[in-house]
């Protein structure tokens, strides 16, 4: 009896110490699986994270030798033709040298049929025309031109050139229709325009003097005289000649050179005086001033300076003004007289040694 319980002890404790390997064995399990996720939640953010820096890495490596182009705005599409017409009446006048104007213009055909209307059969003995005004120093009103010339055109001319053989002066045209009996039907206006004079203007302002030499180079440079001007060689001595003789300047006008001029004598010494004359003055800046009949710019103050050749004898040179309402007048005249003496130290020296 006592060896069999002997034997039951020996199982119980084997059993309870397989047991207790078992509980061991399924704890130990439970810990390492517990750390385990752990470890699988800990790693995972990182993961992710490294997998998002390496898709950036990649989509910056392929990008970094890229070059996207840039959006830009839509260009017009413009026509090259430009249109006949645009369905206005109207002329415009421009100038293209100091002789020469140049004039372009449209008429509509409802203007045409008008006037093919209210004519009737005068219409068809009429001429288009061009009447050239000079309408200098005045204000144009249609009748009160200075003078003023016409030029028969065909029908479907739409411009021409026009010699007014006038520089420096203010010009004005008409287009328009000319009846068998003289009549003059006008159909547009131009504009107004001014030809630039030939030569040096006969304005000018003693603060703005400048030598002969300097002046001839500027002013010859204007009409082709540099050292690449296509003109040839004749031509140019020619304006040379007509420049430095006075032939060149403003009609009416003595030249407005330098006043010291050098003449070729003899004798190394020489001596030359000359004279000019300046005049000046003020008035209301919006007053019209005359000088010698042609009118004059005024300076935003009102004040004015002309410079003048001043030769032996006696210059007259009227100034007036006129108030902007012409209700007042006032003329003021300045008369000045020169009278040049010469003597030669050399002549009375010989003629005393003789």
């Amino acid at each position: 009896m006592a060896a069999l319980r002997r034997i039951k002890d020996k199982i119980k404790k084997v059993i309870e110490k397989k047991k207790k390997i078992k509980v061991a064995k399924a704890s130990s399990a439970k810990i390492k699986k517990k750390s385990i996720i752990k470890q699988i939640i800990k790693k995972e953010p990182l993961r992710k994270e490294q997998e998002i820096l390496g898709q950036e890495e990649v989509a910056v490596e392929k990008t970094k030798f890229s070059h996207p182009e840039i959006p830009r705005p839509s260009l017009r599409i413009m026509s090259h033709d430009l249109p006949w017409g645009y369905g206005k009446d109207k002329i415009v006048l421009q100038v293209r040298d100091p002789r020469w104007l140049h004039a372009y213009w449209e008429v509509t055909n409802n203007t045409w049929d008008r006037f093919k209307r209210d004519l009737q059969g005068k219409f068809n003995g009429a001429k288009m025309t061009l009447r050239v005004y000079d309408v200098t120093n005045i204000v144009f009103n249609g009748a009160n031109a200075n003078s003023f010339f016409d030029i028969e055109l065909s029908y479907g001319a739409n411009n021409w050139y026009i010699d007014t053989n006038g520089p420096g002066r203010f010009w004005c045209v008409d287009l328009g229709l000319k009846l068998p009996n003289g009549e003059f039907i006008t159909i547009v206006r131009s504009n107004t325009v001014c030809t630039p004079l030939e030569g040096p203007s006969w304005i000018t302002d003693e603060e703005w003097m400048i030598p002969e030499e300097m002046f001839g180079r500027l002013y010859g440079l204007g009409f082709g005289l540099g050292q690449t001007s296509p003109l040839g060689k004749a031509w140019q001595e020619r304006v040379k000649k007509l420049l430095f003789s006075g032939a060149l300047a403003s009609p009416g006008m003595a030249s407005m050179a330098s006043p010291v001029k050098k003449v070729p004598k003899e004798r190394k010494f020489w001596l030359v005086v000359d004279c000019e004359l300046i005049v000046y003055g003020a008035t209301e800046p919006d007053a019209k001033v005359t000088v010698q009949n042609r009118e004059i710019k005024l300076r935003p103050d009102g004040t004015f300076t002309l410079r003048f050749a001043l030769p032996n004898g006696e210059q007259v040179i009227p100034v007036k003004a006129v108030s902007s309402d012409e209700l007042e007048e006032r003329t003021i005249t300045p008369i000045v007289t020169r009278e040049t003496k010469t003597a030669s130290l050399l002549k009375e020296a010989v003629q005393k040694s003789e």
